[in-house]
């Protein structure tokens, strides 16, 4: 790419159109429009400040392109066909506006190896930070509908059996975790992409006096990248948004699950309303969970999106090779896949609600709690542990040859099996003692500081998207900066 491309922009004898049809990436890279544009307004900017374009036509320069951007803010500014990408295309609307020669001095010390690294971090920096903020808005809803639904009691599952008491607020907490945790590579992402590539030129930099750091300023990025070679190779800030939008992905996904199987009638623990449910084309009675069975789908999307770009760099020596240009599809379709998916999971989870007498009856054989009466046992009584299991164990099992209950049986009868079990040993079965009793930290009983945890950790990450300054910004922060 760091040579001529001989189309319109630059001149010359035209590429076969059937070639530069089949090579041109301008059908996916239109996305980029707004990005190159404020990234060749502060590219002249520096240039005119350096001495390297005259003051009148950087002054011509930066205004069309600021105006073009404007244009492309509102959806109004559209590229001709014809070029191999938007680089290309942008030149040649500028060579159409303001003339050939004043046109032509835009691309000094700049090759659009360095272009292109720079729009898709632009790129990448403005969608991690709107799916960060994005994220911690339904990370923040699910804790305060966790902190609501607390006394809602639920059981849990390990190897898809019944395992032991919790709540639905646990749940919920869970589900905030793991999306925490997808929150903080958006954030890492944000971080990683703070390096601003323009002036690495086609590998090696540039002979002409440029500024590095008021490009880098004006773009808001923190400094330069380091070493121009393997700026224009780089494409880890990619990877680190397709991953990261893949670990989000995949938490809702989860999510998503646990929603499809507690609504079926076999579950029962959720209800859907009809806002968010479909119907079936040839069974009435049906209310299905489409919305978590689209998020769950779409998820393996953002999967794909990841091996995709892993596969395309996996095997290029170092510098920019034309095989990058791959990088658009999977990269683009990443932010409007994850932004989709965050949107539809936060305005679909109101409109889902656990049937708390469905779940708490999930309960009320006491076979859940089984842990906790042995646990009584070693903490009440000083039992050691595996023979308090032995002792529970054969306690179920006559309960499940009598065909009774656990918490139906008396004390006469668990003390044939340990003549340490007494009333207080048995109070342990009642479902909801035994959730509120789990105070290590994680456990049932501590939900409350997890909560604040998330809350916290929530602020911390805000914080990070706080600095990264919007895309619609920019052009103001540029068009105030002086050319002279």
């Amino acid at each position: 790419m760091s040579g001529i491309a001989r189309t319109n922009a630059t001149g010359g004898e035209g590429m076969l159109p059937e070639l530069l049809a089949w090579s041109s990436s301008l059908q996916f890279d239109r996305a980029l429009v707004r990005e190159d544009l404020l990234g060749s307004a502060a590219h002249v900017t520096m240039l005119s400040r350096v001495g390297l374009v005259p003051l009148a036509d950087a002054t011509l320069l930066r205004k069309e392109l600021l105006a073009m951007h404007a244009a492309a803010e509102t959806g109004a500014f559209a590229l001709a066909d014809g070029e191999e990408d938007v680089h290309m295309a942008v030149e040649a609307e500028l060579g159409a506006r303001l003339g050939a020669s004043v046109a032509g001095r835009l691309h000094t010390a700049r090759s659009r190896n360095d272009q292109v690294a720079l729009d898709l971090r632009m790129h990448v920096r403005e969608q991690a930070r709107l799916s960060l903020l994005a994220c911690l808005a339904l990370l923040r809803q699910l804790t305060e509908r966790a902190a609501a639904e607390h006394h809602v009691l639920l059981p849990a599952y390990t190897h898809r059996q019944r395992a032991q008491p919790t709540t639905a607020g646990f749940l919920l907490a869970a589900w905030a975790s793991s999306l925490a945790r997808g929150a903080e590579l958006l954030a890492f992402t944000l971080e990683r992409a703070d390096r601003c590539p323009l002036g690495a030129g086609a590998c090696s930099g540039s002979s002409l006096p440029i500024d590095r750091t008021l490009t880098a300023r004006l773009l808001g990025f923190s400094s330069p990248t380091v070493n121009a070679l393997d700026t224009v190779g780089d494409r880890d800030f990619a990877l680190d948004f397709a991953w990261a939008a893949a670990r989000v992905l995949l938490s809702l996904s989860r999510l998503s699950t646990d929603v499809i199987d507690y609504a079926t009638s076999e579950f029962g623990f959720v209800k859907l309303d009809g806002g968010i449910a479909a119907g079936s084309s040839m069974m009435p009675q049906k209310k299905n969970p489409d919305m978590f069975e689209l998020v769950r789908g779409e998820s393996s999307r953002a999967v794909g999106n990841v091996v995709s770009l892993l596969t395309l760099v996996k095997g290029l020596p170092t510098g920019y090779n034309r095989d990058l240009q791959e990088d658009r599809r999977p990269l683009l379709d990443t932010a409007p896949l994850l932004l989709g998916a965050l949107r539809a999971v936060s305005l679909s989870l109101p409109h889902v609600h656990f049937d708390g007498t469905r779940t708490a009856a999930a309960l009320a054989d006491g076979s859940t709690q089984a842990t906790d009466l042995a646990e009584a046992l070693v903490q009440h009584k000083g039992v050691p542990f595996r023979e308090a299991y032995k002792a529970v164990g054969a306690l179920v099992r006559h309960a499940l040859d009598a065909g009774v209950t656990l918490r139906a049986l008396s004390v006469a009868e668990a003390q044939v099996f340990h003549p340490a079990f007494d009333a207080p040993v048995l109070a342990s079965l009642d479902p909801a003692e035994a959730a509120a009793r789990k105070k290590s930290i994680g456990g049932t009983g501590a939900v409350e500081p997890q909560l604040e945890a998330l809350r916290s950790e929530a602020d911390r990450l805000a914080a990070i998207a706080a600095r990264i300054p919007s895309l619609a910004s920019l052009a103001a922060r540029i068009a105030e900066e002086p050319l002279a």
